[in-house]
């Protein structure tokens, strides 16, 4: 035997040699030797392990710590990436791939994921798998290059490389990749291998849903899968017919056969207990029940005689699943989306929604949110059940969880209706107290449009919209201001004595007025309107207005609502006037220019327009949204031709409401009223719209055959058009109309009806008879009356517009004007045609009401006048 100390080891043979050992082959040396070199020679840096770099990060404590040490590890990473032969590959692309799921770019590790997959070590090819999956998308062009990898794998007797690249293909594949691997996939899916065939169907369902026509490919397939026992071939099985029922008709109809197969297997794991080693939390297998659930209710939707065959079963499930656990309630939600959108029996859906107001009572938070969500989906398919958890719904307003409150918002006003809008606003209300700002508009506004459809008394609504603009303040929307200046003027006296009290009470006794503007705009409309039925001091509500107009902090809209409410209130109290003429002066040098120019305007009624300014501030009628159009101002006219001709089609209806034309009438004096029928007193014919200016042709002779050469736009009228407005004969022969120029004749009368502001406006009346020449024998002619209107002012006046309008006796027609536009100096011409109707009493004279427009320097005016001093001969 050799001693145990030998000077020379290497002369003994390898059978006896001690240190000798089979497993230090070449490749095992070299890699020693290269760590050696790595380590001890060039002394580079160990890598980092994955559970080093994750505990650094989640030690970070600023977002710039953490980008400091993902930064360090990407350059490490990216130097490594360049080594041909690096032994931590696998180990930076596992720490490139948290680095991609925190956030930051890895984009640079595609190509090292092509790499590992097609190594032959499956340690490599694992995680070049994962990274493709995670770093590679159909938008990159990188991923074609994968094909002829997994093309490769797919085809390996290896079953975990095959299924890895089955799990690949189906995370990634795109149209391009379907088309060239269908076939491969196709071979795996009839495997004798469970776990390859499971893959191998999934993977089709990511073909079927990029490339819809492979489908044909896998119809006869699947219902031969699902007589397999294996769960998991089951759910891949039924997810791919979910998916090619959503998207054909044809293979919904065709799987409908199907249906009695799925209710025996969803009765079988509800009932019998089928295959209990998948027993999850006392529950069998509950997601594949949960894949049956979602399949009936593709194949059941619209389908009465299909849905009666589902109707057992999911009654079945829905008594007999235990609710104490998740995997329970995901099983009963299933079902009550199925019983919803299947056509089910009125029980059924009872049971569905009594399902989800046990979901309400549950103390996890994201079921209650679950609950809550299905029932605003399916609210209107039984109101009724519904209603009956409203108690339970609205204690939801009260949760901490923001989007539980939401939620319960969204599905409280679904179920206002007349006999509960009380009880509701009232826990709405104490919603919006607690709420966010963004909330607060969006729940302000619905409160608002509930409360005008089911309230039920003005005096409620006015409570409940004040009680808004107090809690809302400055997060509600312009909507709401409206609605309720709108309701305001529509109540009755009392109702808007009661309101006026509230509002004056509100922002007198409440802080912080600047967050809630709205609700200083509205009060001050409220008293400017409606000061006298207040019952205020008149200094204390003066100091108060001086107040908030000085206070900074408020807007200047609403600076604006106090002006004009402050001038209003000048006219509804007396004794204040002196007081509001100085806050309303010292307002004439303010800094906002809208403000100065109000008060200046504001400050001439106090001194040279005294004398308008009752009827300027006289209180807004009362119109309703609908009467609010944007329409020219002469829609509120009426053509008398159009009159006419309704009255001769059909008898004339009691009116139920006021029209336009009754306002006009009343705005026009209380002389011209309706009679017992409801026939209006007074002749209003419409001036021509003015849409845009043309010029004016004078009227020439009508011919023996009627023809004529007259052509003023749509406003003109043709002889047979004047003839019946006239009530002339219309088989007379010739009719000819001058042309409204300036009279030169002085024996032709003319009136100065308006001399005021640089307009300037003249009758000139010509003699009777003088405007027609033609062979009437019984019919009386139509006066003429020229209108002058002149410019006197230094500035243009554009979209000047004529009204007028005679009693019932007269008829009146307005001919086009020569234009719209009058420079300085210019003049616009215009002629009334007028004659007394056949039969009225020539006792009284004519009057005249007139209503001119016209906007100068941007601004619009208006004006209205009486004409009564017409000669005493004309038109008698």
């Amino acid at each position: 035997m050799y001693p145990y100390y030998e000077s020379d080891w290497s002369i003994l043979p390898p059978e006896h040699n001690r240190r000798y050992s089979p497993g230090l082959t070449i490749n095992n040396i070299k890699q020693v030797i290269n760590e050696t070199i790595e380590t001890n020679i060039l002394r580079k840096p160990a890598p980092t392990r994955l559970r080093e770099l994750i505990r650094q990060i989640r030690g970070c404590r600023t977002a710039a710590e953490e980008r400091a040490v993902v930064n360090t590890e990407c350059a490490y990473i990216r130097s490594t990436f360049r080594e041909t032969d690096c032994i931590w590959k696998c180990r930076n692309m596992a720490k490139l791939l948290y680095i991609h799921m925190l956030g930051y770019p890895a984009h640079f590790g595609q190509i090292e994921c092509l790499k590992l997959a097609a190594s032959a070590k499956y340690t490599d090819k694992r995680i070049g798998y994962l990274g493709a999956m995670l770093l590679l998308d159909e938008r990159a062009d990188v991923h074609v290059l994968l094909t002829n990898c997994l093309k490769n794998d797919l085809n390996s007797s290896t079953q975990f490389v095959v299924g890895t690249a089955l799990c690949t293909l189906a995370a990634i594949a795109s149209p391009e990749m379907a088309r060239d691997l269908c076939n491969d996939v196709e071979r795996l899916i009839v495997s004798s291998n469970a776990f390859l065939r499971k893959k191998a169907i999934l993977c089709a369902f990511r073909f079927v849903r990029r490339v819809p026509e492979l489908m044909e490919d896998y119809l006869p397939k699947c219902e031969v899968f699902l007589a397999d026992k294996n769960h998991g071939i089951l759910i891949a099985t039924i997810t791919l017919i979910t998916e090619m029922c959503e998207q054909s008709v044809a293979v919904l109809r065709y799987f409908k056969s199907i249906i009695p197969t799925l209710v025996r297997m969803l009765k079988s794991l509800t009932v019998t207990g089928y295959s209990p080693e998948h027993l999850v939390s006392g529950v069998s297998d509950p997601f594949l029940q949960v894949k049956i659930l979602r399949l009936l209710r593709v194949l059941g939707r619209g389908d009465p005689a299909q849905s009666e065959i589902m109707n057992d079963v999911l009654a079945q499930v829905a008594t007999s699943t235990e609710t104490s656990k998740n995997a329970g309630n995901a099983i009963l939600y299933e079902t009550v989306l199925t019983i919803m959108n299947v056509e089910s029996e009125n029980s059924l859906r009872v049971l569905a929604v009594n399902i989800l107001g046990r979901f309400l009572l549950n103390n996890d938070k994201n079921i209650r949110f679950i609950g809550l969500l299905t029932l605003v989906k399916t609210v209107h398919k039984d109101m009724t059940a519904v209603q009956r958890h409203r108690i339970t719904i609205l204690e939801c307003l009260s949760d901490a969880d923001p989007s539980i409150q939401r939620c319960a918002m969204e599905l409280s006003f679904t179920l206002i209706n007349t006999q509960n809008i009380e009880m509701v606003v009232r826990e709405l209300l104490r919603y919006l107290e607690s709420t966010d700002a963004e909330m607060k508009a969006l729940c302000s506004s619905k409160i608002v449009l509930a409360a005008e459809t089911y309230s039920p008394s003005i005096h409620w609504h006015l409570d409940v919209l004040l009680k808004i603009l107090t809690i809302a303040g400055n997060h509600i929307r312009d909507d709401v201001i409206s609605s309720t200046i709108q309701l305001i003027s529509n109540s009755p006296v009392h109702e808007q004595r009661f309101i006026t009290g509230k509002m004056w009470q509100a922002i007198t006794n409440m802080n912080q007025l600047e967050n809630r503007q709205p609700l200083v705009q509205v009060a001050v409309w409220t008293i400017g309107e409606y000061a006298e039925s207040g019952g205020f001091d008149e200094f204390e509500l003066i100091e108060h207005y001086r107040q908030l107009l000085w206070a900074p902090q408020l807007s200047i809209t609403t600076k604006q609502y106090i002006l004009v409410s402050l001038a209003k209130i000048s006219v509804r109290i007396d004794g204040c006037t002196p007081e509001i003429q100085n806050i309303i002066d010292s307002f004439r040098v303010h800094l906002n220019i809208d403000l100065q120019q109000r008060a200046n305007e504001f400050s001439q009624l106090f001194t040279d327009h005294r004398h308008l300014r009752t009827s300027l501030l006289e209180k807004m009628p009362k119109l309703k949204l609908t009467e609010l159009t944007t329409s020219e101002y002469n829609a509120d006219f009426v053509s008398e031709e159009s009159s006419d001709t309704e009255q001769q089609q059909e008898e004339p209806a009691p009116p139920a409401e006021p029209s336009n034309q009754d306002i006009l009438l009343d705005l026009l004096g209380d002389c011209f009223t309706s009679d017992g029928n409801g026939n209006n007193t007074l002749a209003v014919v419409p001036a021509p719209h003015m849409g845009q200016s043309q010029p004016y042709y004078p009227t020439t002779s009508f011919n023996q055959n009627g023809s004529t050469t007259n052509n003023n736009g749509p406003g003109a009228a043709g002889p047979a058009d004047i003839l019946n407005i006239l009530g002339l004969n219309a088989q007379t022969n010739a009719l000819t109309i001058y042309q409204p120029s300036p009279p030169t004749n002085p024996s032709i009368p003319s009136m100065d009806i308006y001399q005021k502001d640089d307009i300037h406006i003249r009758f000139f009346i010509h003699p009777s008879g003088a405007s027609i020449s033609s062979g009437f024998d019984q019919s009386p002619a139509p006066s003429r009356i020229t209108v002058q209107t002149t410019n006197g002012s230094h500035n243009t006046i554009e979209k000047f517009l004529f009204q007028a309008a005679v009693p019932k006796s007269f008829a009146l027609t307005l001919r086009e004007p020569s234009g719209s536009v009058m420079p300085p100096g210019g003049t616009v011409m215009q002629d009334l045609l007028i004659v007394r109707n056949t039969g009225a009493p020539g006792a009284s004279g004519l009057r005249m009401k007139v209503r001119f427009s016209y906007e100068i320097e941007n601004y619009s005016m208006m004006e209205q006048i009486d004409v009564n001093e017409f000669p005493s001969d004309f038109l008698r």
